[in-house]
Order: C-alpha cells, then structure tokens, then sequence
C-alpha cells in the first residue's frame, strides 16, 4: 500500500504560482512513477504531468507545457507540482498517482494508488 497526500492547493489570481506537493507514505517510493491528473466540475479526470520513478523521464499535457513543472525528491518521498502563470482553466482538484512501474503513464487507468486532491482556484 501506498498512501498519498497532496497539499499547497488555494485561491490565487490569474497569473501567480503554485507548488503542489505530494507527500508519500508505505511501500518505497523510489520505485514508483508518480503522475498528477486533475479534475474540474462537470469534467472527466485529465492527466497534467508526470514523471519516472529515476525523475529523468517527464511528459506534461500541451496545456500547461512551459508553465509546469514535475519533480520528485526521492529522499523526502515527494513529487512536486510547480505551476506558473496560472490561468482560470487551471481550477480544479489536483490529484496525485503512484504507478508500480518505472515509466509513467498517461492513462489514469494504469495507476495504481491515489490521493484526496487539493483544490486549485484561480481568480480570473
């Protein structure tokens, strides 16, 4: 089992910065790929960013290429979320995934272990 919690969600206004961090607890962390995938009123879950389990692989969804960033501390068994110039249609719950594999996916499907989700609202 694996645990997960996120945090450093909030309001903000268009155009500041957020760090979402992921914290994870159980099995060893460094041997997961960890993605972040989030979730807007009315809409279906939509993957963002995620990253290999050695942090040298990263994929980011179009949206928010250029303004995201994915990192992960496996030390402090934590991924993190860096975002940038944030924009209205970044609000939604955030979610954090571990997947027991080395490479990332992009499927939520094939993740194995989920977080609550921290809210990100941005104020346009």
């Amino acid at each position: 089992q694996v645990q997960l919690v996120e945090s450093g969600g909030g309001l903000v206004q268009a155009g500041a910065s957020l760090r979402l961090s992921c914290a994870a607890s159980g099995r060893t962390f460094s041997r997961f790929a960890m993605g972040w995938f989030r979730q807007a009123p009315g809409l279906e879950r939509e993957f963002v960013a995620a990253i290999s389990w050695s942090g040298i692989s990263t994929s980011y969804v179009d949206s928010v290429k250029g303004r995201c960033t994915i990192s992960r501390d496996n030390a402090k068994n934590t991924v993190y979320l860096q975002m940038n110039s944030l924009k209205a249609e970044d609000t939604a719950v955030y979610y954090c995934a571990a997947r027991g594999m080395p490479h990332y996916a992009i499927d939520a499907d094939e993740y194995d272990y989920w977080g609550q989700g921290t809210q990100v609202t941005v104020s346009s």
